[in-house]
């Protein structure tokens, strides 16, 4: 690895309901998730450009995943404005455990959430 590379080429959100979790993630980006069964598990993949050197990932469910508030969290992009998918959190059944707060004039904003299988996960915004 080095400057010229992305440091995550994949992430992996553990879920018990892949169907919930779906429905939770696409209600508060947005976006439409494509579902796939491989090796066992249950995927749903979140919008990328892999072609493009862009960072993907997903939602698993299996035996090697298990939702958890604890462990590394994953910053979810959620440009130009965080307030949007914030602010769908709690409808779509998750609860906001941090709101909206400025990290620098350069970086921009973030926030926590945990969504409905129980992990705590992240958003930053520039806005």
């Amino acid at each position: 690895m080095d400057a010229t590379t992305n440091a995550l080429n994949w992430f992996e959100i553990s879920v018990s309901d892949i169907e919930r979790a779906k429905k939770f993630y696409e209600e508060i980006f947005g976006i439409t998730m494509e579902t796939q069964d491989m090796m066992g598990m249950k995927m749903a993949y979140f919008p990328a450009d892999m072609m493009g050197g862009k960072v993907g990932g997903g939602l698993v469910e299996g035996q090697f995943h298990k939702p958890s508030a604890d462990g590394a969290k994953i910053y979810l992009n959620a440009n130009p404005n965080l307030d949007d998918a914030l602010g769908k959190v709690e409808a779509a059944g998750g609860q906001v455990t941090m709101p909206k707060m400025k990290i620098s004039d350069e970086i921009g904003y973030m926030a926590f959430f945990m969504d409905t299988e129980g992990n705590a996960v992240a958003m930053h915004s520039n806005g």
